[in-house]
């Protein structure tokens, strides 16, 4: 699920006039009125700017609302797990080594989707189709999760969430997709970053609200149908969003019928046989996004329990410290991005990231220091890496290979995800939390690592990664004026 930020960090970036950041996302036009100046809208639209496809207030209005709210019920169900860590153990008497299961399921089918995400929507189905086909492979995969708690038959669990897994991540490919062709690019900054904020506070929302909805439920209920019926709310998020990707795909019929625009496409073009050029400072992006994103999300994927034993907080105080690296990184990311992108140093920022990242597991491992202050600080960390890393692949390949760049990258950190997810539920049955912390910290010091030989590897070839947004500029600059010649 956190791969999906590869799309909206490069469509952020994308902003820019310079070759060397084109989104990977793109649509055919630069605006959405082009060529339909000229066209006379009646009845409402023709009376009211809110249904002219034209306008910003139909843009705004309810185009927005929808792109965000798009994969909202994705993000929801995607962290259920965690937020129910506990009674999942208990009620279907599964260990951590089985839980885990539920989160490298998800991962193991995005290992190789994400390579055709963007073929499957340019060329199978459509961006119209393809968001209903994706959205519901979530719903129907919350749908058999769901039922598995019912029936007490964690095995159906699983195979919910491997069905799960086949519409999440593509489902967000969808969902950028829409927003570069609804709006122009001087607002994809904003537009983006409102999807992320919406999809963390999907999350924030699932970590903090499952808990009650589970203790609502009549205490004469079987645990294990409690626990199903909780799971059946995240089904009905999950159907609230696929309503939505109806209405948003009527809407850009419309549009398109009455604008006589070109069908959105996300211009991803994947190529296998571009791997065996990839440069050294491409594999060492890769070893950082790995390496890095298995110390936070199955990290929070099991948390629940970790702050529940250490600190002996209540289930409902231990959400809400395990939702805090999500709920910060809501409002820091677009200001982090912006920093980012008007400062430069891109692997300056990776490293800090990655450095106070590690001094936040040290602290959750060796001391006592409120955890709510830990996690506030590990979002921080977390936004800062986030915005400062995918952006560093737009830097290095040309246009024509960023999807394949992407694609690899994506694949990788799902590769990692899924066996490292794997790794810490046999360390958590065998050897406890204190030895998962300390693997966190290795796994942290092992992408410092790799930080210092992209920042070596960089400075001896001078591709720039590491360069303020001026001499940045500068050197871009000069590139175009020796291609002219």
């Amino acid at each position: 699920m956190a791969a999906d930020e590869y799309q909206q960090h490069n469509s952020i970036n994308s902003t820019h006039d310079y070759d060397e950041k084109r989104p990977l996302l793109r649509s055919g036009r630069d605006d959405i009125g082009d060529g339909g100046d000229d066209v006379e809208l009646t009845g409402c639209a023709g009376a009211c700017k809110v249904c002219d496809p034209r306008s910003a207030w139909h843009r705004y209005t309810f185009v927005l609302a929808l792109v965000c709210l798009l994969s909202f019920g994705s993000y929801y169900c995607y962290d259920t797990p965690s937020a129910l860590e506990d009674i999942i153990k208990e009620d279907l008497n599964v260990n951590t080594s089985q839980y885990v299961l539920l989160y490298s399921l998800y991962s193991w089918p995005n290992v190789i989707l994400c390579f055709f995400g963007g073929f499957l929507i340019d060329k199978v189905f459509g961006i119209r189709v393809g968001t209903l086909v994706f959205g519901g492979f979530v719903l129907a995969g919350q749908c058999v999760f769901a039922l598995g708690a019912l029936l007490d038959n964690f095995t159906c669990m699983l195979a919910g969430r491997f069905i799960f897994g086949l519409g999440g991540e593509n489902l967000a490919v969808a969902q950028n997709t829409y927003a570069v062709t609804w709006f122009k690019e001087k607002e994809l900054n904003l537009v983006f970053g409102l999807q992320l904020s919406f999809s963390r506070i999907g999350s924030t929302l699932n970590m903090n609200v499952n808990k009650p909805i589970y203790d609502t439920f009549n205490t004469d209920l079987e645990p294990y149908t409690r626990l199903g019926l909780t799971l059946y709310v995240g089904a009905a998020m999950c159907l609230f969003s696929v309503i939505c990707g109806i209405i948003i795909g009527l809407l850009d019929y419309r549009a398109e019928k009455v604008l006589k625009r070109e069908s959105a496409s996300t211009g991803d073009v994947i190529k296998l046989s571009d791997v065996k050029d990839f440069p050294l400072t491409l594999w060492l992006i890769f070893f950082i996004c790995v390496f890095y994103y298995v110390t936070v999300f199955p990290f929070i994927g099991i948390g629940l329990v970790f702050f529940e034993e250490k600190y002996e907080l209540s289930a409902a105080s231990a959400g809400i410290v395990n939702s805090l690296v999500y709920f910060i990184s809501a409002g820091a990311s677009p200001f982090f991005g912006l920093v980012v992108d008007k400062t430069g140093r891109n692997v300056f920022w990776i490293t800090l990231g990655t450095v106070i990242t590690l001094a936040c597991h040290m602290m959750l491992a060796f001391t006592f220091i409120s955890p709510f202050i830990v996690m506030s600080i590990m979002g921080v960390a977390y936004s800062i890496l986030a915005c400062s890393l995918w952006t560093l692949v737009a830097f290095i390949m040309p246009e024509h290979q960023l999807g394949t760049s992407f694609g690899c990258m994506q694949s990788i950190q799902n590769l990692g995800l899924a066996v490292v997810t794997i790794i810490i539920g046999k360390i958590v049955d065998t050897s406890g939390y204190l030895m998962l912390e300390v693997f966190m910290c290795a796994c942290l010091c092992v992408t410092i690592v790799f930080c210092v030989l992209l920042y070596l590897v960089d400075a001896a070839r001078g591709s720039g990664l590491n360069l303020s947004a001026k001499d940045r500029k500068r050197l871009r600059e000069t590139k175009e004026i020796g291609k002219d010649k």
